[in-house]
């Protein structure tokens, strides 16, 4: 039996070279795509993975070029489009976060619609399109993915990226319904652990600040996740026929200011933060469901366990001494 042929876009990024481990290991045949093939920083760590030799075939692909995932995603079986952009302070967040979000998954989808193989399509989203409602987040409150995030909120409170992957979301949704494309969405939380790429993702960055010798903690909860997890969530969404849907994956909430207390105890010679940043109460935690996502076959890494390899990582990587 022919290898299965699937599509990965973004291919050179944290999440996505993690879904491409998997699938060369699971004997798939995969397309990757990327702005810039040429750059190694993109695709060394991609040609190092078992069965690359064989089984990779890396492309040129501009999210914002209507048509350029035309020929790649013709006969596939399945793509996972993972390509977002995630930083911090963007100057011109609609150029720079929400074009390439929405118009790059509307581009994407407009290909999987052309291409009669294409059975499915499943889509990296995140947490971020489920949590921003109106409300109020508290330790006893369990966020499930019935939740949508509200736009106008994200807008009014300058959360850019959390608007870019809610109006991707949304515009995958309506496009997908309209024509007839089996859709199925991953919205992880903050995701970390280790890193095949060789450069820092912005995840990475907010552990590497932690123990760099930053003088001050952000007063942020956050829900956190194993890229590992992700990875498996995104091939079993492909593999298991009755998927649909969103599939929320937290294994933990939790406030900064205890992220710090647990590196503390993990490695007592890390300088990390003493105080937050500011003297407001403390941003509250909440529960996410974890039903859906069991239900599809992953058991979560427990969030100590996801942090020790992250930090593991970026010493042997050199981005941390100690």
């Amino acid at each position: 039996m022919a290898a299965k042929v699937v599509c990965v876009t973004g291919a050179g990024g944290f999440i996505a070279s993690w879904i491409v481990k998997l699938l060369l290991e699971r004997g798939y045949t995969v397309r990757g795509t990327l702005r810039d093939p040429a750059d190694p920083k993109k695709t060394e760590h991609l040609h190092a993975l078992e069965g690359s030799a064989e089984r990779l075939q890396l492309f040129k692909a501009d999210l914002l070029d209507e048509g350029s995932f035309d020929a790649i995603v013709e006969g596939c079986d399945c793509v996972f489009h993972t390509a977002s952009p995630f930083y911090n302070n963007p100057k011109d967040p609609q150029v720079e976060l929400i074009d390439p979000a929405v118009k790059g998954t509307l581009n994407v989808l407009g290909s999987c619609k052309k291409a009669a193989s294409v059975k499915r399509v499943i889509l990296t989203s995140s947490m971020a399109a489920v949590v921003f409602t109106e409300k109020p987040l508290s330790p006893d409150v369990v966020v499930d993915e019935t939740s949508y995030s509200i736009p106008e909120l994200c807008e009014k409170a300058k959360e850019w990226y959390v608007l870019s992957k809610t109006l991707a979301e949304q515009a995958a949704w309506k496009f997908s319904k309209d024509n007839g494309i089996d859709l199925v969405t991953i919205n992880p939380a903050v995701v970390i652990g280790p890193l095949l790429q060789p450069t820092l993702n912005t995840s990475a960055q907010i552990i590497l600040y932690l123990i760099n010798g930053s003088p001050v903690y952000l007063n942020y909860s956050f829900g956190w996740v194993n890229v590992k997890d992700v990875a498996l969530a995104h091939v079993l969404a492909f593999e298991t026929p009755s998927a649909s849907g969103r599939y929320g994956m937290v294994d933990k909430v939790i406030h900064f200011s205890e992220v710090v207390k647990i590196i503390k105890d993990m490695y007592p010679s890390l300088p990390v933060p003493e105080k937050c940043v500011d003297d407001e109460l403390f941003a509250p935690t909440y529960q996410v469901s974890r039903e859906r996502i069991t239900s599809l076959g992953v058991e979560l890494t427990p969030f100590e366990t996801s942090l020790k390899e992250t930090i593991e990582c970026l010493k042997e990587n050199g981005f941390v001494s100690f």
